[in-house]
């Protein structure tokens, strides 16, 4: 037998993730990220099996992490975690579709890397392989010093990546993402990033020469030292970039 929707959102909802057991409200699960799995399934248009006694709605997922995932949907906010748990807890917030979440931990994730010491987490081989894929997402990882001139990437995702001194002359980057990523010291040289989201890039003395930035958006982006020789940023977006 089956319990009923809550009638309000404010209504307690009992959840059982995994064996632990939490309390939180219907409003909290769809709020802050209205188009999560969560916010789906405690939106009200779905009828979900409660515990005949407890009135839990169970989740086949480990409930270890499912607190941090609760304080984010509560306060937009998690404490600090180590690295592997970071990871851990990227694992939940992309099974439940908290975008927003993921975002956030790759963004903490990012600012663990170390500077030019850190060896890069894949080889070019290993990045051509992955291209082959469809929707290829390099968020977060370490790329620092591969030579990818001359691929297509585009509509590629690398937000949050450390990215310095990597070589992406030639390639074709049309439309791909660049969200915050470290790319200090990487060569564009004459590659095609029309259309690209650098969005908080940090470019700082990156060379830039006949590169094709039209449309690109660089709002506050970091481009310090940058070399823009012939470089087309026709429609580029430049608000509060930091050029000097």
């Amino acid at each position: 037998m089956q319990s009923p929707e809550p009638s309000s959102s404010a209504a307690p909802v009992l959840l059982n993730i995994g064996g632990r057991k939490y309390a939180t409200t219907a409003e909290t699960l769809t709020q802050r990220e209205p188009d999560s799995m969560l916010a789906a399934m405690f939106s009200g248009r779905h009828t979900l099996p409660h515990h005949p006694t407890t009135g839990a709605v169970f989740v086949d997922r480990d409930g270890k992490h499912f607190r941090h995932i609760l304080n984010w949907l509560r306060d937009g906010a998690i404490p600090t975690l180590s690295e592997s748990e970071y990871h851990q807890l990227l694992r939940e917030a992309e099974y439940y579709q908290l975008l927003g979440l993921a975002d956030y931990v790759n963004e903490k994730l990012a600012l663990k890397k170390t500077d030019n010491s850190c060896e890069a987490e894949l080889t070019r081989k290993d990045v051509i392989k992955c291209i082959q894929a469809q929707k290829i997402r390099f968020r977060g990882l370490n790329l620092s010093g591969l030579d990818l001139s001359k691929l297509d990437l585009s509509e590629v995702d690398f937000s949050y990546a450390c990215i310095q001194r990597t070589n992406f002359s030639h390639a074709n980057l049309h439309k791909a993402k660049f969200r915050q990523v470290e790319a200090a010291h990487s060569s564009f040289e004459h590659a095609n990033l029309h259309e690209c989201e650098l969005t908080g890039a940090n470019l700082q003395e990156a060379v830039l020469d006949r590169a094709n930035v039209q449309s690109a958006n660089l709002q506050d982006a970091c481009l310090t030292g940058c070399s823009f020789i012939e470089t087309d940023v026709r429609s580029a977006h430049l608000q509060v970039c930091k050029l000097l």
